[in-house]
């Protein structure tokens, strides 16, 4: 057994509020665990890695993907009939590399073709497959011609969304995506339409909880992101228009939002002349209170995780994690809930933070190396970096 030092850095551990100088950690090179951290005098080890006085901190952790999802256009698109077991996976593999060079170090898919995410999540647990950990989800819930009722199991009752929600952890998946509303990339529907009932939900929410798994709801509409947190949810994506009561109701419950600002923006900022005109407008109409919930949210304590619901029009794997952090400065987090949003919060929210989220003895040394401070600016992130999974250098 051999282990590398990594020491001269000073690091945001995911726990503390701040950068701690002179920091060290070291790696067991078998297991990819931190055996020791700390400050000033670093241990011996079988080699050093002197990081010149940079910046770490942990892996980013993204919450909301759809990796089969071509984002290049040239391919057939997510929860396309023509899309086939092999393109998607192909598609999945391009988007899972991307997010790792980026430095997104784990994911949480909440909606893939074919279960490709619980297949491709077996392979990286087992060791062979270089890639971000993966939370899956495999196929959503959508109510019968509901928001993107192509990719998912269509259910119309308490007792269908049972069976749909068993079925799904029957196939593997860590997570149970809902469809509590409807949406922007479709039309016919609205973020305020509320589609699955919060007894619908509910059924799937207990079916998950019952096998010790999670369960998540996009809702952007005020009524139907109540309907997920009475429901039970896990997490609430995208969270458009949160009133007093609603964010109460987070507060009270522990219930996480995941903003997915880019989405909005993607559309509303850079889809003039690539997107549908109907997308455009319900995209520049809810971008305004979309942000303002979240500042709002925020500044009241509400448990945020990063997500960025990569795959959807002009929101990338390679780029747009990092930008979400700068998107969420921009609606009024601060630059320590940010980067606790795409690290220890996203591993809570996810359940792997025994192992995963924060930098320090046992757990996998997934960590990013920055050349400047991003509580100081949060566009660091976005910067030239160098990105390890389980100690092991992303080339």
């Amino acid at each position: 057994m051999t282990k590398t030092l990594y020491k001269n850095f000073s690091l945001f551990d995911g726990n503390k509020d701040h950068f701690e100088a002179n920091a060290y950690f070291v790696v067991d090179d078998e297991t990819g665990k931190i055996t020791e951290a700390g400050t000033g005098l670093a241990a011996e080890a079988d080699q050093t890695v002197d990081l010149g006085n940079k910046y770490v901190m942990p892996g980013m952790i993204n919450a909301h993907t759809h990796i089969t999802s071509d984002v290049s256009g040239k391919l057939d698109p997510l929860g396309s009939p023509k899309l086939t077991p092999v393109v998607a996976t192909k598609i999945a593999l391009d988007n899972l590399s991307d997010l790792l060079k980026h430095g997104v170090t784990y994911i949480r898919d909440v909606g893939a073709d074919f279960d490709v995410d619980i297949q491709l999540s077996k392979l990286e647990k087992g060791g062979n497959l270089f890639a971000p950990g993966i939370c899956a989800s495999g196929r959503p819930l959508a109510m019968t011609g509901g928001h993107f009722c192509t990719l998912s199991y269509e259910v119309d009752s308490p007792d269908e969304a049972r069976k749909a929600a068993r079925q799904a952890l029957k196939n593997g998946a860590d997570n149970i995506k809902l469809m509590a509303t409807g949406g922007v990339s479709f039309g016919g529907e609205s973020p305020d339409d509320v589609q699955l009932t919060e007894e619908e939900l509910r059924a799937a929410v207990i079916e998950a909880h019952h096998k010790g798994r999670t369960a998540n709801a996009h809702a952007q509409g005020t009524e139907g992101i109540k309907n997920a947190v009475r429901a039970g949810v896990d997490s609430v994506e995208h969270a458009f228009y949160l009133d007093d009561e609603a964010i109460q109701m987070f507060l009270d419950s522990g219930t996480f939002i995941v903003p997915t600002l880019i989405a909005v923006y993607g559309i509303s900022d850079r889809g003039e002349g690539q997107v549908p005109d109907f997308m455009l407008d319900v995209a520049r109409e809810v971008k305004k209170a979309h942000m303002e919930s979240i500042g709002r949210a925020a500044e009241a304590g509400v448990k945020l995780a990063m997500g960025t619901d990569a795959g959807t029009p002009n929101n990338d794997f390679k780029n747009d994690s990092a930008f979400e952090l700068q998107l969420m400065v921009g609606a009024g987090c601060t630059p320590l809930q940010t980067l606790q949003s795409a690290t220890i919060n996203g591993a809570q929210l996810l359940k792997i933070d025994d192992e995963y989220g924060t930098i320090e003895e046992g757990k996998y040394a997934d960590f990013i190396v920055l050349n400047g401070n991003p509580l100081d600016d949060i566009k660091i992130v976005q910067q030239e970096k160098r990105v390890f999974k389980k100690g092991v250098e992303v080339k």
